[in-house]
C-alpha cells in the first residue's frame, strides 16, 4: 500500500526569507554578474596572452611557485569563465614531467590553473621509450604555444627510496614497479660515489639524466635548434614548498 502524501509544514516568516536569500544568491551566481564575472573582475581573463618566451614561461611557473610558498597563491585559471573558455581551445605554455607523489600536483606548486600547463606523472619523473616519452613530446610538437619543458624532482621521493632498497637487497620490486627499478638504476650510478645523502643525491641526478635524455631526443632535438625549445630540471622541498632550478 503506498502511504498517504505526507503534507508540508507551512513555510514560517523567518524560513521564507531565508529561502528567498538562498534563491536570489543562486540568481545572481548564474546571471552576468556571477561567478564568470568575479573571475573577470579579478583578471582571470580566459584569453589573456601567453608568455612569448621559454624565459618568460620559466619566470611565470617560478613567480606562480614563489606565491604557493609564501602563502600567497592567486589560484589563477580555474573560474568558471576559464573552464568554459578551455572547453573548446587550449594553448598551454609550458610541459610539466613530474613524480606522481600526492604532495607534488605541479598546479599547485607553480599556482597555475586550468589550461594552463600539460601534465604527464610518473614514480620519480621516469622515461621508457613508448608512451610517457611521446606524453613529453606531444605538447611542444603539437602546440607552438608549448616552448617549456620542465622537469620537476622532490625531497623524499618514494620511488628512490624503495628503488635504492630493491638495487641493494637484491629484492626485485613486485609487478611493474620493478620497471620504475630499472629505469631509476643509472640515477643510482650517478649518486652512490657522491658525498652526501644518497637519496638526496640520487633524486637530484635523476632529475639532471632526465633533462639530458629529453635534450637528446630527437624531435625534442631538432625542436630546441629550429623552434627554441628549452628544457629545465627542478627540485621540490616538500617542507618550504620552494622549487629550485638545479638544471
Amino acid at each position: 500500500m503506498t502511504p498517504p502524501e505526507r503534507r508540508r509544514a507551512p513555510l514560517s516568516r523567518r524560513g521564507f526569507i531565508g529561502a528567498a536569500g538562498s534563491t536570489g544568491i543562486a540568481a545572481a551566481a548564474l546571471a552576468g554578474g556571477g561567478l564568470a564575472s568575479t573571475a573577470a573582475r579579478a583578471g582571470d581573463l580566459p584569453g589573456e596572452q601567453n608568455p612569448a618566451t621559454p624565459a618568460a614561461a620559466l619566470e611565470l611557473l617560478m613567480q606562480g611557485n614563489e606565491r604557493w610558498a609564501c602563502g600567497r597563491a592567486r589560484h589563477p585559471h580555474q573560474s568558471v569563465a576559464r573552464r568554459d573558455y578551455v572547453a573548446r581551445h587550449q594553448a598551454p605554455f609550458a610541459t610539466v614531467l613530474s613524480c606522481i607523489d600526492s604532495r607534488v600536483p605541479p598546479e599547485i606548486v607553480f599556482d597555475r590553473g586550468l589550461g594552463d600547463l600539460f601534465v604527464i606523472r610518473t614514480g620519480a619523473q621516469t622515461l621508457d621509450n613508448g608512451v610517457v616519452l611521446g606524453s613529453v613530446e606531444f605538447g611542444p610538437q603539437g602546440f607552438p604555444s608549448s616552448r617549456l619543458i620542465f622537469v620537476l624532482g622532490h625531497a623524499r621521493c618514494g620511488a628512490v627510496t624503495g628503488a635504492i632498497t630493491a638495487i641493494q637487497t637484491g629484492r626485485p620490486a613486485p609487478g611493474h614497479i620493478q620497471a620504475v627499478v630499472n629505469a631509476l638504476r643509472p640515477a643510482y650510478r650517478a649518486a652512490i660515489g657522491q658525498p652526501g645523502d644518497l637519496e638526496d643525491n640520487m633524486i637530484r641526478a635523476q632529475t639532471k639524466l632526465t633533462v639530458r635524455r629529453l635534450q637528446k631526443d630527437p624531435l625534442l632535438r631538432r625542436l630546441i635548434a629550429t623552434d627554441g625549445l628549452r628544457i629545465v630540471g627542478g627540485h621540490y622541498d616538500l617542507d618550504t614548498g620552494v622549487v629550485q632550478i638545479i638544471a
